[in-house]
């Protein structure tokens, strides 16, 4: 286990491209974002999927530990 989790990082964050659905915009977030706003029309867009360090931190296996890592991501 650590001392302070290394997703915590920012070198770490991926960025997804998702499609504001007021105005069509194709927009950057963040894998640690729940929503941002749309720079074009300024509306709230929301991940679809709510951000968890297990898709997208590499030492999450290592800090959660080997059983809780399986029943997060279902196997």
């Amino acid at each position: 286990m650590f001392n302070r989790c290394p997703g915590q990082d920012t070198r770490n964050l991926k960025i997804d491209l998702i499609t504001c659905r007021e105005c069509g915009y194709l927009l950057e977030i963040f894998s640690d974002e729940i929503k941002t706003q749309c720079p074009c029309c300024k509306g709230i867009v929301t991940n679809a999927k709510l951000p968890s360090c297990i898709d997208w931190c590499s030492s999450a296996r290592e800090c959660l530990g080997e059983q809780k890592w399986k029943e997060l991501r279902g196997g």
